[in-house]
């Protein structure tokens, strides 16, 4: 793997602690700003407002900025976020910092798949962004337990210095290793926009909302259903949740290989796949084992949905895909609130702790039904391969003038 790959993988995990290390932390969080734990996790809100926000905003400011410049001044950004949310006194402040925090999320991964997509051969531009995704897989098994222990040994505070750090080593590798790469000679918001307005990628974004919906209403009350159904302690969901992280981080490996030989696919069985799991734990969650099992499998089922929507979406934006690839992760974060959503809906309506898992399984088919879609739409269409170069980009402006 090329040290530039690695360098985008640590701003990745780097990227995934943070995000999720905060709700293992919310009781220490709500007692240190002295509010309520519900209260607590609306900064959790927050830092998905920033993301769903920064995504197609950064990106858009940065349209012209070279790339590895933009991935050095949103690491600093990332940075600067979780420097305050360390030193936030009061509630008001720290939903500000997380707000702050989430802003370059979506924009560095965007940027981030980009950078990695040219690394390598375009054959191999999927395994390239999959390598990328590897450091937030990782994350969930190490950076996530890791950030929850030292944030409850140390304080909620300590767990933010950590990240911050992280950012800062990821800045230096990015500087260090990520070599430097031109902006075509139509680089602009309005060029990135006019790709943003192809009905493929309004598709593609609509199947990440609803497929991986279903992935988050399944996760959302993953640790309660454990709990109240299968009778975990409280103490042992974390060492599930990190089980869960190994799922997924086997599914990335696997899915940008698969991606590169064939996209949709992929794409199709990975939304298939991960319905009929969530539908199978609805039957497992009652024994240990059996949940257990299915949980990994469908960590590996949603990791391996996430690869081949970012590379279709770069896909189909063409030439002008930092955009459609950032606001994936705008996707993403929508696609957390819906399914959590959801998921509440059908526990409050008396259905049930597992009720979930029937929602999300239902979103995961009708994400299946908007895969479909785009991929009737591209018969007779041009093939879903993506531009990797900047050469590339220049001959066809070129050929277009």
């Amino acid at each position: 793997m090329p040290l530039a790959l690695l360098a985008l993988a640590v701003v990745a995990f780097g990227i995934g602690t943070t995000e999720f290390a905060t709700m293992g932390l919310l009781p220490q969080i709500a007692d240190g700003i002295d509010v309520s734990v519900p209260q607590a996790g609306n900064i959790v809100s927050a830092y998905a407002l920033g993301v769903v926000v920064g995504a197609p905003v950064l990106t858009g400011i940065g349209a012209r900025i070279p790339h590895k410049r933009l991935l050095l001044l949103l690491s600093g950004l990332f940075v600067i976020g979780n420097v305050a949310s360390a030193l936030a006194p009061n509630f008001g402040l720290l939903f500000a910092a997380r707000f702050l925090a989430g802003l370059p999320h979506g924009a560095l991964f965007g940027v981030g798949a980009v950078v990695a997509s040219k690394l390598v051969a375009p054959d191999r531009a999927a395994t390239a962004v999959s390598r990328m995704f590897l450091g937030l897989t990782v994350a969930n098994i190490i950076g996530v337990p890791a950030g929850t222990a030292l944030g409850q040994q140390f304080g909620w505070r300590s767990a933010y210095v950590a990240v911050a750090v992280i950012g800062v080593l990821a800045l230096v590798a990015l500087a260090a290793f990520v070599p430097h790469q031109p902006r075509g000679a139509q680089a602009g918001v309005r060029h990135e926009l006019r790709a943003m307005g192809n009905k493929q990628v309004f598709i593609g974004l609509a199947t990440a909302v609803v497929g991986f919906g279903g992935f988050f209403a399944f996760y959302s009350y993953l640790v309660p259903m454990l709990t109240n159904i299968t009778g975990l302690s409280d103490s042992s969901t974390t060492l599930v949740l990190a089980l869960y992280g190994v799922g997924m981080t086997l599914g990335t490996l696997v899915a940008g290989p698969l991606t590169d030989r064939a996209l949709r696919p992929t794409l199709y069985g990975g939304l298939a796949l991960l319905s009929a799991a969530l539908v199978l734990f609805w039957f497992t969650v009652h024994s240990t084992v059996p949940a257990l099992i299915t949980i990994v499998v469908i960590g590996a089922m949603g990791a391996l949905i996430t690869t081949p929507v970012q590379i279709l979406l770069m896909a189909k934006a063409k030439d002008a895909p930092t955009m459609a690839a950032a606001s994936n992760h705008s996707a993403f974060n929508l696609a957390n609130a819906g399914g959590a959503w959801l998921g509440g809906l059908a526990i409050s309506a008396g259905w049930g702790w597992s009720s979930p898992v029937l929602v999300g399984a239902a979103l995961g088919v009708a994400g299946l039904g908007l895969a479909f879609m785009g991929g009737r739409m591209d018969r007779g269409g041009e093939p879903s391969e993506v531009i990797t170069s900047s050469d590339a980009q220049q001959e066809q402006v070129t050929a277009a003038q």
